[in-house]
């Protein structure tokens, strides 16, 4: 049976149209400057108009030019534009800062970058409580997103944890079984004592754990009748908090990191 369909919305026409040039690698040009960062739509389009962007070293003026964006140079007030579909962040994420793009009542991980992680609108991958600091992923590449935070996955977290209390080789013992929790029991988790001090009845110790319930580390060790008191990420999947990153800082992926994520079999 053969159906013919007639489409009345020449805009939904003219969309299919763009859709079909961007599958064949080319795009509109004002698309190709809000991906690399530049600015909003709205932003794009002054930049434009005050004849701050060129193609192939002409001054363009008009966004729904069509370039192809591995073969045309693009450069706005003289530098070259590299298009960037996707972007990752890593941020070494302070404690008092949520895991959010927006929030009405505190500072969100959102408002610590730039302003093309806000333009390209990225967001954190998974989350760290509020007290909680350390290593974060931000990007706009949903699929990875999706692979990273699967539970089928069982992507390893790790976390280094000041504890009020002292843990033992009994803990580690529960911790590799499967702690026992009020609503789950938890996958086998790794737990390594890093130091002890007696004196004052704390420890430093690593965890490692495939899942991310909520509060996941601190019921575990409270399972066990200790405290965290501090709580750091260290690394997330094949990914690991860079020890020159101050609280709050953050910078783009290094080549080496982005590469380990394609073990994660999604388009980067």
């Amino acid at each position: 049976m053969i159906v013919n369909v007639v489409i009345y919305d020449p805009g939904f026409l003219f969309w299919l149209l763009d859709c079909a040039k961007e599958w064949e690698g080319i795009m509109r040009l004002d698309k190709f400057l809000v991906d690399c960062g530049v600015g909003s739509r709205t932003e794009v389009k002054q930049l434009l108009k005050q004849k701050k962007i060129t193609v192939n070293g002409k001054k363009e003026t008009a966004g729904k030019l069509q370039i192809d964006p591995e073969k045309d140079q693009v450069t706005l007030m003289g530098d070259d534009l590299v298009h960037e579909t996707f972007v990752y962040y890593l941020l070494n994420k302070p404690a008092g800062v949520i895991s959010a793009t927006e929030d009405d009542h505190h500072q969100t991980v959102l408002d610590l970058l730039d302003d093309t992680a806000r333009h390209k609108e990225v967001f954190p991958v998974g989350r760290l409580d509020i007290d909680t600091h350390g290593l974060l992923l931000l990007t706009n590449n949903g699929k990875l997103a999706h692979a990273m935070l699967s539970p089928k996955k069982h992507v390893d977290k790790v976390y280094r944890a000041h504890v009020a209390g002292i843990m033992t080789q009994e803990d580690v013992v529960r911790f590799k079984a499967g702690i026992e929790l009020k609503d789950f029991t938890t996958l086998p988790a790794d737990l390594e004592i890093l130091e002890l001090d007696p004196e004052a009845n704390t420890c430093l110790v690593q965890i490692r754990i495939a899942e991310g319930k909520f509060h996941q580390v601190k019921r575990m060790v409270a399972a066990c009748g200790k405290e965290v008191v501090d709580l750091e990420r260290i690394s997330m999947g094949p990914l690991t908090l860079d020890p020159t990153l101050r609280l709050g800082e953050w910078r783009r992926l290094q080549s080496s990191e982005f590469k380990s994520l394609e073990v994660f079999g999604v388009p980067l």
